[in-house]
Formats: structure tokens, sequence, C-alpha cells
């Protein structure tokens, strides 16, 4: 048996290179057998549970690949494939030559990921925003419907006038939850750089990722038809959405009416890969 000095420098070295960081801390192996769901899956949820705990905010760089993949125990490949499902859902986003970040709202991604009103010929630009109103309020019974709470539970409300080549084309009606959104005053929501999205994810800790949609022909009520220049009783495009933040939850319920003379609601879908 031989005896090391530990006092020897060699000896020393060698111990520093086992003692090295962590280069991705923060992340632990994942277990095939225990994962319950393809080992690609169990990465992705790892990730995603670390991007809404905070633990990678908005903005934060990913490791790299090769020493997040050595740091969940799982091939480079299996490591990809779960990013690439982040980033299909924009809640990751690659940038060339830099590396991999969680994603932030921006103008460009809002126009996207979510506003889908361009002219009939196919121009589309970031509609210029009008507040219109902001208020507290209770929670109707549609809002609390798409928001899974009661009806009366305290909210916000705005109201915006979006145009788009310097006429009113969508009047949106935005309820929010109160307790989700505190401190949020009108002064906030008018003098914000950004997108509302960019808002509620800077200032709340709010990150939307995704929207449902209903969409169906309505007359235009009489304050509606106020808002946007037209007669009232003309057709016009409702869109009803409920945004989804990280999680799963619901944090947003927004109307839409879009005057579609000039314009039409346009969405690219495309099949899973």
């Amino acid at each position: 048996m031989t005896w090391t000095n530990p006092t020897d420098p060699v000896h020393n070295r060698r111990m520093s290179i086992v003692r090295s960081p962590d280069p991705a801390p923060g992340f632990a192996p994942i277990a095939p057998d225990a994962a319950g769901m393809p080992l690609y899956r169990a990465v992705r949820r790892a990730l995603l549970r670390s991007i809404e705990e905070g633990k990678l905010p908005p903005g934060a760089a990913l490791p790299n690949e090769t020493d997040l993949a050595a740091a969940f125990d799982v091939a480079v490949g299996t490591l990809r494939r779960a990013v690439d499902d982040l980033v299909a859902e924009h809640i990751l986003v690659r940038r060339q030559g830099r590396g991999t970040f969680v994603a932030t709202h921006t103008r460009d991604r809002f126009l996207f990921q979510f506003f889908h009103v361009e002219r009939s010929d196919g121009l589309r630009e970031a509609p210029a925003v009008e507040l219109l109103s902001f208020e507290r309020i209770r929670m109707d019974e549609d809002a609390a419907a798409a928001l899974a709470t009661r009806a009366g539970t305290p909210a916000f409300q705005i109201e915006n006038r979006l145009k788009l080549q310097g006429t009113a084309v969508v009047h949106d009606r935005i309820v929010i939850p109160a307790a989700l959104f505190r401190g949020l005053t009108e002064k906030r929501v008018r003098e914000r750089p950004s997108t509302i999205y960019h808002l509620y994810q800077s200032e709340f800790g709010v990150t939307v990722v995704r929207a449902r949609e209903r969409l169906s022909a309505v007359a235009a009520d009489r304050a509606i038809a106020r808002a946007l220049g037209v007669p009232p009783g003309v057709p016009v495009l409702q869109v009803r959405r409920t945004a989804i933040a990280l999680g799963g939850r619901p944090v947003e319920y927004r109307v839409s009416t879009i005057v579609t003379t000039a314009h039409d609601y346009v969405n690219q879908l495309s099949r899973p890969s």
C-alpha cells in the first residue's frame, strides 16, 4: 500500500480535479427507469420545472449541451430533443453562435406568436395600441370560467384600441386576476416600454407561453362600434382568448373584436414533429 502525502502538490492537483465545480449546477441525473416516460420528456420536464421555479429566469442562458447532458446523465441527443421541444413552444430560444436562452417577450415575438391580424394583401405589422380604460372590476361568469375561478373574483380590466395603417381595426377587452398582478396601475400599463406580455413577465413573473382561442362572427354593439368607428350591427370577428402561463395556469381572458373590411385573421398551422 502506498501512502500519499496530502501536502504533496501533485496530490493536491489531483484532488482539485476530482472536486472541480459542477459545470451545470442545480440539475440532477434522471434515472431512466424512474422517469415513467420517454427519457427526453423527463429532461424536458426537468428543464421546464427549473424555468417555472425561477432557477432559469427569462433571458438566462442554459449551460452548454455537453455539460447539461452530463448533469442529467443522458446522451446529448436526448437533451437536444428535449430542448427542441421547448424551442418549438417558444419557451427557449436559440441564438446563432451564442447558445440557448430562456425566451423573453419582445415585440417581434408578440407579432409572430400572438397577433394574427394582417392586411388582406399580406402586410403584417405591429399595431399602435391606445389605452381606452383601466379599472378594477369583479369578474363576470365568462372571465371567471376562462380563468378557472369564481364569478366576482377581483380583477383588472384593460380596454385597448389597436390601429393598423392608421385605422382602428381591433378592440381588446382584457381581464386579469388582481391577485396575480398586485400593484398594477394604469400608469404602468400606459407607459410600458414593450408589449403587455412583456410587462406581465418582467414585472410580475408571469410568462405567457400559449393561448386557447375561439372565433365567432358577431354584430358590433354600440360600444364596440363607437370604439372602432363602424356602424352598429356591422358584422365583426370576435376572438375569445385565454392566455396560459408556465405551469399551465390561465392568467388572462381577452375578447378581441376585429373589423375585417380590409384585414384578415391569419394563423399558420403546422403538424407536430
